[in-house]
């Protein structure tokens, strides 16, 4: 009993050094909103059919991180997912908390091989048109070139899209692919386990609102919220 406390300590102590380490990473993206004050977030997630097991539980989280933005007003978001043989799909943009939520519960996952090169793709063609934000990415595995996806973000860097990669799971291959196109793009690697639900959450959270205002709007949603989002936004501030 005692050895089974002493790991459960160790592995609450584990992730939320991560999360430190998140956050302070997060701190150090360059600020890329414009003047409107108006962000835009790609919010692209992995529907293929190894995410099945936790694709409703990550589902409601990921509709949930949407909640704290909302008082900010400023954060407009597309939905994209691939799963399958070659699918790939994008939602319109929308501000709308629960038509997010009802797009991504209505998502089922498909057997198939990752498209993360689609995602990177889509969003520097989106910015042509107008100013991204950041790009979140949640998925588990990698089966595409990783020099080619490594180009890709480096244009997004350049671009001054950051790109937020979260890994469910622990596969080498993938952790090493993710943590290049984070890097390369200027943003943010980070990796869960598939049952840290509060994890995932704070991470999520933590990225949507800087996209929605940097900074400031976290500042500010955390006063008005308090406990952990002004945890979270003092982090940002070191």
């Amino acid at each position: 009993m005692a050895s089974d406390r002493k790991k459960a300590k160790i592995t609450i102590q584990k992730q939320s050094n991560e999360i430190d380490a998140f956050l302070d990473k997060v701190a150090a993206v360059p600020k890329t909103h414009d003047s409107s004050g108006q962000g835009r977030l790609i919010f692209a997630m992995d529907a293929t059919a190894s995410r099945a097991p936790s694709w409703d539980k990550a589902a409601h989280i990921q509709g949930e991180m949407f909640n704290q933005t909302a008082s900010l007003g400023g954060l407009s978001v597309q939905l994209a997912f691939y799963r399958g043989f070659g699918e790939f799909k994008v939602s319109q943009w929308t501000k709308d908390t629960n038509e997010l939520l009802r797009l991504m519960t209505s998502v089922t996952c498909l057997a198939g091989e990752t498209q993360i090169a689609k995602v990177l793709s889509h969003a520097r063609n989106q910015s042509k048109n107008k100013k991204i934000n950041a790009v979140i990415f949640v998925g588990d595995s990698i089966e595409e070139d990783i020099d080619k996806l490594g180009k890709l973000a480096g244009e997004l860097g350049v671009f001054a899209i950051p790109v937020f990669m979260f890994q469910e799971g622990d596969d080498v291959m993938a952790a090493f692919a993710y943590e290049q196109i984070a890097k390369l793009s200027g943003g943010v690697y980070c990796r869960f386990d598939t049952g840290a639900a509060e994890t995932l959450k704070k991470l999520l959270s933590a990225a949507a609102v800087f996209a929605a205002g940097g900074q400031k709007a976290l500042d500010d949603h955390a006063h008005k919220n308090g406990g952990e989002t002004l945890m979270i936004a003092n982090k940002l501030k070191q």
